[in-house]
């Protein structure tokens, strides 16, 4: 069995408006800014990174209702963007407010 979990904590850098896809299902695309001090090989190091996410369904009409800046811990997997992009973007299955 093969995992792909991803946890972040960060601050709502973008939010795009809801939309639908074709099956009438919510659609929402955000980005995550994440910032934070990490050990590495016995160093600390300061980590800053922008996650591409998105939300289907429930989860991007809760996500529709948050405010830029705001806090938030997003759990999800990673995937393509799309089937000829290799960008990886989260897709996010659960998101609360910090």
């Amino acid at each position: 069995m093969s995992c792909n979990r991803l946890v972040i904590d960060g601050q709502l850098a973008e939010l795009e408006s809801l939309r639908y896809t074709p099956a009438g299902v919510p659609r929402i695309e955000m980005k995550i800014r994440h910032a934070s001090t990490r050990y590495e090989a016995g160093s600390q190091r300061q980590v800053q990174c922008e996650i591409p996410a998105l939300a289907l369904g429930d989860v991007a009409q809760h996500a529709a209702l948050l405010k830029l800046g705001q806090q938030v811990r997003a759990e999800g997997f990673l995937a393509q963007r799309s089937l000829r992009s290799m960008q990886l973007v989260m897709h996010i299955d659960k998101i609360i407010l910090e």
